[in-house]
């Protein structure tokens, strides 16, 4: 499984090498692309013997060409929960299908084009191009964020989550499932993709999220703190 972030200004600016991608799950018989935004992690983990964290990217520059620094990880115990982090994200992030992918390299490559149309030149029917292009291949991956769950799905897994790791205030959530979530949590914005709600609304969202929640004996609340209720 690859867990990637596939925002349009990563793929914009070459940080995430979409190309790369398809090749990959082309070559890798039952391989699966997920898509996080706000990941910035670098974690390889093979099986549950090795897991490596670093610094460095999977690219050319990131393996062979810049000074990276990492760590490798051979504990048992230690590798499973580097392992377990990495599903819980990856069950957090939208599956991108191998036809997905080819659609948004053929959105890409159009995205490259107007953005050097654009900075070629400042013509207002130029600039107006980029962002209508920037604007599709938000959508699209919007879409595949919608795709399966509802946003109330998504902020339960969510809170679920980070409580697991430790109790936290309604406050102390907000900021970690905001950046977790970006696109869902955004704002500046107000809209609904494929019955999604995605915008300024999220905190509302949130506490709905919680009472469900709390209802289902999942989690409590002891008039300060969230707490997560570990199942018998």
């Amino acid at each position: 499984m690859a867990l990637t972030n596939l925002r349009p200004e990563n793929l914009l600016n070459g940080s995430t090498d979409l190309e790369a991608l398809s090749r990959l799950t082309q070559a890798v018989p039952n391989s699966e692309l997920v898509h996080l935004p706000s990941l910035h992690a670098k974690v390889y983990i093979a099986d549950e013997r090795l897991a490596v964290v670093t610094s460095a990217n999977l690219t050319q520059p990131g393996i062979r060409g810049s000074l990276e620094y990492g760590i490798a990880l051979m504990d048992p115990p230690i590798v499973r929960e580097v392992r377990r982090d990495f599903e819980r994200y990856s069950s957090l992030g939208a599956r991108i299908t191998n036809d997905e992918l080819e659609l948004m390299l053929h959105e890409t490559h159009e995205l490259k084009a107007a953005f050097i149309k654009t900075e070629r030149s400042a013509r207002l029917e130029a600039k107006r191009a980029l962002a209508e292009k920037f604007e599709a291949v938000r959508v699209h991956l919007l879409r595949q964020r919608a795709r399966g769950k509802t946003t109330h799905a998504i902020l339960s897994d969510t809170i679920l989550f980070f409580l697991e790791k430790g109790p936290l205030r309604t406050t102390d959530l907000h900021p970690l499932i905001q950046q977790l979530h970006p696109d869902i949590c955004d704002d500046s914005v107000d809209r609904v993709i494929d019955g999604v709600h995605f915008g300024k609304r999220w905190k509302h969202y949130v506490r709905t999220a919680q009472a469900f929640l709390k209802r289902k004996a999942q989690i409590h609340y002891d008039g300060e703190r969230w707490h997560f209720v570990a199942r018998q």
